[in-house]
């Protein structure tokens, strides 16, 4: 996830960021919608999910797509991988099943190409899905290959996060950006749930309180994309709090909790930090349903964006269901973004309003679309269709 953006277009980026055109307005925006049906979320899923399956490799859509985005094992595209296994556990067909345990075949459940890198373990969790359904442990043992190897020789750099003039920054061998929250912790807590190889689990829990106390802001329960935004500002002075950076971290937290035990010691603190996220998000919420781009930003001044907004409905539906949040205080929060998200759906089943791939907040259209903004629509869904039941 890592950009080699230009200082000089820094600004320009945050100042676009609070501007421009919005995605079509909510009929009122002060109107709670009421829950869908649990048909009207499945057909909404299902209709999403195979629009993206017949454009796996047909991305004319994206003008931006990096050539790495066509490889299902890079963040992008793993991102959609592992977000429907959740559509996979809920509709009828055995189609998304199907085509999970098929993608892993060809991959040969192979983790990404960068061993420390924390992008390419994410498309860990969609194998370890694989194997509790059907794939096996033949599943797992490329993964526990490559974690045994971070295990055995972990890195110790500082986090302090400084772009390089090519490649990765050095940084990245550690979770020195938020994002990072999503991608590798949830698959180590679940594989050490599976395997009962409680390493992988330690070290997850040891390098997230790392990252934690770097990046997060105790005073706004946000996370700071990377240790670059500590001092930046926003148009309008205000400390900057990417969206989909903060919406990586808060579904993250939603995906990984369930990995924990109920008996764990270490689960209390990242039920304290997720309710602690929940209830600074709630009332950053626009009156539209949406999240804007920098989360602090003016709302009036904001675009509408989906990825960051797919990412806070699932952590939020998630979060009633599982007990930790109370129903009448988030309810609202959820139906006004799935409703939200639903006005983002383009006839075709494509969804737009994607922020293309950034660190930092920046325009929006109408036309963009991105494999992880269809990942977090689906996990949205999925937690909206069991708040349903």
């Amino acid at each position: 996830m890592t950009l080699k953006l230009a200082a000089a277009l820094a600004g320009a980026a945050l100042a676009t960021s609070t501007s421009g055109t919005a995605a079509p307005a909510a009929p009122a925006a002060t109107a709670v919608p009421a829950l869908p049906s649990r048909a009207q979320v499945m057909a909404s899923l299902e209709r999403v999910a195979d629009w993206q399956l017949t454009h796996l490799d047909d991305l004319s859509y994206m003008p931006a797509a990096r050539p790495s985005t066509k490889r299902a094992r890079d963040w992008q595209q793993a991102t959609f991988w592992v977000a429907l296994t959740s559509v996979a556990d809920r509709s009828k067909s055995v189609r998304y099943k199907d085509a999970i345990l098929s993608k892993g075949r060809e991959e040969g459940w192979r983790l990404g190409d960068r061993l420390y890198h924390a992008d390419d373990h994410i498309i860990g969790a969609a194998w370890i899905w694989a194997a509790r359904h059907g794939a096996g442990a033949q599943a797992l043992a490329p993964m526990r290959a490559s974690f045994d190897q971070i295990l055995a020789a972990p890195k110790t750099n500082d986090l302090k996060f400084i772009a390089p003039t090519g490649g990765d920054p050095e940084c990245t061998t550690r979770w020195c950006w938020c994002d990072a929250l999503f991608m590798a912790p949830p698959t180590l807590w679940a594989l050490s749930k599976d395997t009962k190889d409680k390493r992988y689990a330690a070290f997850a829990d040891r390098e997230y309180r790392a990252t934690t106390d770097y990046l997060f802001d105790k005073s706004e329960a946000l996370y700071f994309r990377d240790s670059r935004f500590f001092d930046q500002r926003g148009a309008h002075n205000e400390k900057l709090f990417w969206s989909r950076g903060n919406g990586w971290v808060f579904s993250g937290l939603a995906r990984m909790i369930p990995e924990m035990s109920a008996k764990d010691p270490r689960r209390p603190y990242y039920v304290k930090l997720f309710r602690d996220m929940a209830a600074k998000l709630v009332k950053l919420q626009r009156g539209n349903g949406y999240w804007p781009p920098s989360l602090l930003a003016a709302p009036n001044r904001s675009q509408d964006e989906s990825s960051g907004t797919g990412f806070y409905v699932h952590g939020l539906a998630w979060g009633i269901k599982a007990g930790l949040l109370d129903r009448k205080t988030y309810l609202p929060a959820v139906t006004k973004g799935w409703a939200a998200l639903e006005r983002a759906v383009q006839p075709n089943g494509m969804l737009g309003w994607v922020q293309q791939v950034s660190d930092r907040p920046d325009v929006v259209k109408a036309e963009d679309a991105q494999f992880y903004g269809t990942g977090a629509y689906l996990l949205a869904g999925a937690a909206v269709y069991d708040l349903t039941r």
